[in-house]
């Protein structure tokens, strides 16, 4: 793993956090293309149940750094890099979770999109930055903001480069949830630990059906997992004896 990025894995939660403090947790060519190969075991370790993507400190990710880049083939293939980490995020088959603070720009904010939800502090800014360097937004990046904002606020975002506060990100569903800074770890320390508690089985299909196309072959997959999981009946019995059900269905291998 290359400095900058870290990973720490507790009470059924592994926290992926970004470090690049000398530029404001600015995502390095190295760092884009170690993320995925981060996410893989993660995906497939039976202890973790949500992931948490982070920053360190006071920002959440200043973007792509591209300091060290000076010329074209550079920055396509910083791009290439950042829509692969990106799209391995939005794959992971877990809930996933942006825990927000500070600055969530360009590189950032794709990052954060590509999270299952968005939560964040106060204070924070948010902006889509590709007008600013004269690039293409990729395709596919551009569809997963818009099915986030609608596509007046994602054309605002990329026409402008404007940051916008957090107000506007609630307002527009860039951002879930808002919380005062000193509450941020709190919620979402929290709402992970109410995920672990509920059907993975439930969980991982709802992933499966909102964020991918009509499948005939995975909703059989999914009645097939269903009517062999023991969480229905585990559940309806919890319910009849008061007490709080015990899940026990996890991906098969």
């Amino acid at each position: 793993m290359p400095p900058g990025l870290s990973v720490d894995t507790a009470d059924g939660t592994a926290t992926v956090t970004i470090a690049n403090p000398a530029r404001r947790n600015a995502m390095t060519l190295d760092m884009w293309a170690a993320l995925p190969v981060l996410l893989a075991p993660l995906a497939k370790d039976p202890a973790v149940r949500v992931l948490v993507l982070t920053g360190a400190g006071d920002t959440f990710c200043a973007g792509a750094d591209i300091s060290g880049f000076t010329d074209d083939a550079g920055l396509w293939a910083a791009q290439a890099a950042a829509v692969t980490a990106e799209e391995a995020l939005a794959a992971f088959p877990k809930p996933t979770i942006a825990a927000v603070r500070g600055y969530c720009v360009g590189g950032g904010c794709q990052l954060a999109a590509a999270c299952d939800l968005r939560f964040a502090a106060e204070g924070a800014r948010f902006g889509v930055t590709p007008a600013r360097l004269g690039i293409v937004y990729p395709a596919s990046t551009t569809r997963r903001l818009v099915r986030l904002t609608g596509p007046a606020t994602a054309k605002h975002l990329l026409y402008s480069a404007e940051l916008i506060d957090h107000e506007r990100a609630l307002r527009t569903g860039l951002v879930d949830e808002v919380w005062p800074p000193d509450g941020l770890a709190t919620r979402v320390r929290d709402y992970t630990a109410l995920l672990g508690a509920r059907s993975r089985l439930t969980q991982h299909a709802a992933k499966d059906f909102t964020d991918g196309a009509p499948d005939p072959e995975r909703e059989r997959y999914w009645s097939a997992q269903a009517a062999d999981s023991p969480d229905a009946l585990e559940a309806a019995t919890a319910f009849l004896a008061a007490r709080t059900p015990h899940f026990t269905w996890t991906p098969p291998n």
